[in-house]
């Protein structure tokens, strides 16, 4: 069976896809974008395998 680990990273609306595409180079999957404490922040939820 897989174990996983999660992070949760905030996001910058204007930077969104750089952070997400140094995330995703270390082998983290995109799960789920929810809303941040205030309207030009997101906050990205994030899996990987653990090893």
């Amino acid at each position: 069976m897989t174990k996983w680990e999660y992070s949760t990273v905030p996001l910058l609306v204007h930077a969104t896809k750089q952070i997400l595409d140094n995330w995703g180079q270390d082998g983290w999957e995109l799960v789920q974008v929810v809303p941040g404490p205030n309207p030009e922040q997101l906050v990205a939820y994030l899996k990987r395998p653990k090893q």
